[in-house]
């Protein structure tokens, strides 16, 4: 078995070096079995938690380092990182222990130099404690929250200060596991005794009536999972659907599908009945949606690789009795689940997505009939990426219009929200503990 804070190391190395997804990562280890299956929890932990608190972590250890901390060796750098995490914010491991199991681990990879360097540097921390914060107010909230300033910025921009605070703060939190049950199989009840019965204890959703929240044990795990009663989604991602309101036979387009959790959901609002044809770009992703729909026992799905830019080159224009364009977007509203995310991009990395996302959004509205629905959702809470979008687009498309009649889809708490009457809502992490969303139907002028 490996070394649980080595691996940690490895995988933040790669995290910082090639951009890769600390989830996607950390889930092929776990599966992997080199991890005894007691240091998980750690494993996951100091991932996370490392990358949720970079900002702040690399604030204490510069005024404990002579040099910058850019001129460190990346891995020196993740080591005091992750010692620096255990001292700070977890209590059950002593801090004799991080010390030394850290100094351990300069010595295996790197010479007594950088032994003696974090040994130095952490027992100095000990000695002296964390120096204050003091700095200006939207630097030392950036500190605080380990947020970058920029996006700090554009949030207070948007939202102002009050809820920038609480949005950052809420992304240092663990996110909640959910699921969703597929009603096709079994009542809600019928599978909250299953999983309980499994060890997989569960709670009531907050906003999705098909929600259960897992409180303890390894859903992925179960029988109840594998057998097809439920489905690992977040409950603001099992908005979309609803929102759209498919019914038994008829046609349904998912136009960015994968990894399939808007998609199966469409089919089991649909009963299993009717039609749907989804779309991913990336052909490796369409068989995560292939095997989705097999677990689940759902035949209706057709799935196929293809860029939803192009997709009139493939379906005939105006047979869709409902759209759902859930477009690629930067992410923003699942920082808990990508700590990584915050750190990756730029603010000049972001001003291609409403282009793409315009596209994606033109090209899918020919497929509409008169009077159908079509609903544009993503996982960012980037007015850029939501309302100007869809603003931009009844701008250039007067056979548009926004449809009211769908908020009675919304679940109760959100009816309440400003533009909700409108069929148009923005979810903050922080307002329901679920991830970030947005989503807005939108109405195609009956002809007739």
């Amino acid at each position: 078995m490996k070394n649980v804070r080595e691996e940690a190391i490895r995988l933040l190395e790669r995290v910082e070096r090639e951009g890769a997804y600390s989830n996607l990562l950390l889930n092929h280890v776990l599966k992997s079995g080199t991890i005894a299956k007691k240091d998980a929890g750690l494993l996951t932990e100091l991932v996370y938690g490392t990358l949720k608190r970079k900002n702040t972590l690399d604030f204490y250890l510069d005024a404990f380092i002579k040099k910058e901390l850019k001129s460190l060796e990346n891995w020196v750098l993740q080591l005091l990182r992750v010692s620096l995490y255990q001292l700070v914010y977890l209590d059950r491991i002593p801090d004799r222990a991080v010390v030394h199991e850290a100094v351990n681990i300069a010595k295996k990879k790197g010479h007594k130099g950088i032994s003696s360097l974090v040994n130095g540097v952490l027992r100095s921390i000990l000695r002296q404690g964390l120096p204050e914060i003091d700095l200006p107010p939207l630097e030392k909230l950036a500190v605080e929250t380990s947020h970058p300033v920029w996006l700090l910025e554009d949030w207070i921009h948007a939202y102002g200060e009050e809820k920038t605070k609480k949005m950052a703060l809420k992304n240092l939190e663990a996110p909640h596991v959910s699921v969703r049950v597929n009603t096709l199989k079994a009542e809600k009840a019928t599978v909250k005794e299953k999983l309980d019965r499994e060890g997989c204890q569960t709670e009531e959703g907050a906003l999705a009536p098909e929600a259960l929240r897992i409180v303890s044990g390894n859903v992925v795990d179960s029988q109840a999972y594998a057998a097809g009663f439920c489905t690992v989604q977040d409950e603001s991602s099992m908005l979309p659907a609803r929102l759209l309101h498919p019914e038994a036979g008829m046609h349904v387009l998912d136009a960015c599908a994968a990894p399939g959790g808007k998609t199966t959901q469409l089919a089991e609002l649909m009963k299993n009945e009717g039609d749907i044809r989804a779309f991913d770009l990336h052909e490796k992703k369409v068989h995560l949606i292939t095997e989705q729909s097999e677990r689940l026992g759902l035949t209706i799905i057709h799935a196929e690789a293809l860029d939803a830019r192009k997709l009139t080159a493939k379906l005939q224009r105006g047979r869709m009795d409902r759209v759902l364009v859930d477009a690629p977007c930067s992410g923003l509203g699942v920082i808990r689940r990508k700590p990584e995310i915050k750190w990756q991009k730029t603010r000049t990395d972001l001003e291609r997505f409403p282009v793409i996302q315009l596209e994606i959004l033109k090209e899918a509205s020919h497929l509409l009939k008169s009077g159908g629905r079509l609903v544009y959702s993503t996982c960012t809470v980037r007015k850029e990426e939501n309302e100007d979008v869809i603003e931009a687009f009844l701008k250039e498309h007067p056979e548009f219009e926004r449809d009211v009649d769908a908020v009675v889809n919304f679940p109760a708490p959100l009816q309440e929200k400003p533009a909700a009457s409108a069929g148009q809502v923005t979810i903050l992490p922080h307002d329901y503990g679920t991830d970030g969303f947005f989503m807005a139907a939108l109405k195609k002028k009956d002809e007739r």
